[in-house]
């Protein structure tokens, strides 16, 4: 089958699996009561990672599909550092010890919206809840527009060790049409300030679909982007969601790339990577040969989380702040969505779970298939249900699904092993699905495949 007809087929919404069951499923029977059992049930061996969300931006980017809003004065911001405070007083009291933590994420928003001086309050607390190890990894999502020299010595003092640098595309036109101004001297200089407080490792994160984008004008800025000489990329297709996001309302629609130029865009940004040197991981990351996400691959120990593809083995992640989510042996949960309801949960002193769900056996087994397939292009069918201690017979509604994908080229399916082929790899998320069990075709509430 040839390209343009598989991206017909197969462009379909489909969840980016960071999770399984994805978000959509959640309900709100899982509650802060729920958490709470949980967290206090982890053995005392457990490590833990933490995702804090900071929602604030300083500016509102018309592509962003994030959890954000604009902060124009201090008051909020100092108000949601005290909450973010006390909602690790609650987390630490209900796992009830100083449970280690090897791995610690800030996003957003643009977490550095914080003023140097809460985020080094807050990192102080977690630094006295939980024992943090001292090779724990600590990542920081960062808008170079707007990054101060008093947030990178900041971010230094926090014992930061990785940076993510937002870029998207450095195309005035592509800039202006969804009104982030950014040029690439901006972007060097703060990888530079960066890495002279010793944040030596740096991502940049890349966009294609955007409005006014072009494949030449996607290989040019993955060209400047390789300049800067990031440890890793990653280049993620913008998701058009209005009906979720309504400020993706204000884009001009008539200007957006269609699936075929899409895929040309994607492609073209992955080859050009590459060309440098640069390991493909996964769907849609790269690394350099020696950063620990191309060895963890290379050595199959990938995970795919809520943050992406990952080195992050850790049996537990917590999330902090509103809108975040975690997971834990027992489940997903996220916390109330809305600020001012995650900060009246916390104010009461209860932990502020919206919603969540609890992982029935089936559930696993699914997960552990659709991650092997997300991080891997692989599973053997057999090997995993025999590690779940089940039987082929759970997984056979994937079976007529497997049959189409391999008879149009995209897998190669002996009735055990799946294995996803090179042209495949850019519908990936598409395999995944059939391992699905919530998945609705007709869904509208996830990105388009390529």
């Amino acid at each position: 089958m040839d390209i343009e007809s598989l991206i017909a087929k197969y462009d379909r919404r489909v969840p980016r699996y960071t999770s399984y069951p994805t978000a959509p499923y959640f309900s709100d029977v899982v509650d802060g009561g729920v958490y709470a059992g949980w967290l206090g049930a982890l053995p005392d061996d457990t490590q833990l990672s933490l995702y804090l969300h900071v929602p604030f931006c300083a500016a509102l980017c018309l592509f962003c599909g994030c959890n954000t809003s604009v902060a124009r004065r201090a008051e909020p911001l100092i108000s949601y550092a005290n909450t973010l405070i006390a909602e690790i007083d609650l987390v630490a009291d209900a796992i009830g010890r100083r449970a280690a933590v090897r791995h610690i994420h800030w996003g957003g928003g643009t977490p550095t919206a914080l003023p140097a001086e809460l985020m080094l309050a807050i990192t102080e607390r977690l630094r006295q809840r939980f024992d943090v190890l001292e090779n724990a990894e600590i990542a920081v999502e960062v808008d170079p527009r707007t990054l101060s020299d008093q947030s990178v010595r900041g971010m230094a003092r926090m014992g930061v060790n990785r940076a993510s640098l937002g870029v998207q595309d450095f195309d005035p036109a592509v800039q202006q049409a969804v009104k982030r101004i950014q040029s690439f001297e901006t972007t060097a200089d703060c990888a530079e300030r960066l890495r002279g407080v010793g944040i030596n490792s740096i991502n940049l994160d890349l966009i294609y679909g955007l409005p006014m984008q072009t494949t030449p004008g996607v290989a040019a800025t993955v060209a400047q982007a390789m300049r800067i000489l990031p440890d890793r990329v990653a280049v993620f297709g913008y998701a058009h969601v209005p009906w979720m996001k309504r400020h993706q309302s204000l884009l001009p629609e008539d200007t957006l790339p269609g699936p075929a130029e899409r895929f040309s865009q994607r492609q073209a940004a992955a080859d050009a990577i590459v060309a440098s040197g640069y390991r493909a991981i996964g769907l849609d990351h790269f690394a350099r040969p020696d950063d620990s996400l191309a060895r963890a691959a290379e050595a199959e120990r990938l995970r795919r989380n809520f943050q992406g593809y990952t080195t992050d083995d850790a049996p537990a992640l917590v999330g902090l702040g509103a809108s975040s989510i975690g997971g834990l042996p027992q489940g997903y949960m996220q916390n109330a969505t809305s600020v001012p309801q995650w900060r009246k949960a916390v104010q009461a002193g209860r932990l502020p779970i919206a919603r969540g769900v609890g992982l029935t056996a089936e559930d696993r087994l699914r997960r552990d298939v659709i991650e092997r397939i997300m991080c891997k292009f692989a599973v053997d069918l057999d090997d995993v249900v025999a590690s779940h201690g089940v039987t082929r017979a759970d997984l056979a509604s994937a079976s007529a699904g497997l049959d189409e994908l391999a008879r149009d080229g995209l897998v190669q399916w002996d009735g055990r092993r799946v294995a996803v082929t090179e042209a495949g790899k850019p519908f990936v998320r598409a395999v995944a699905a059939t391992f699905d069990a919530y998945h609705r075709p007709e869904s509208m509430r996830h990105a388009a495949t390529v």
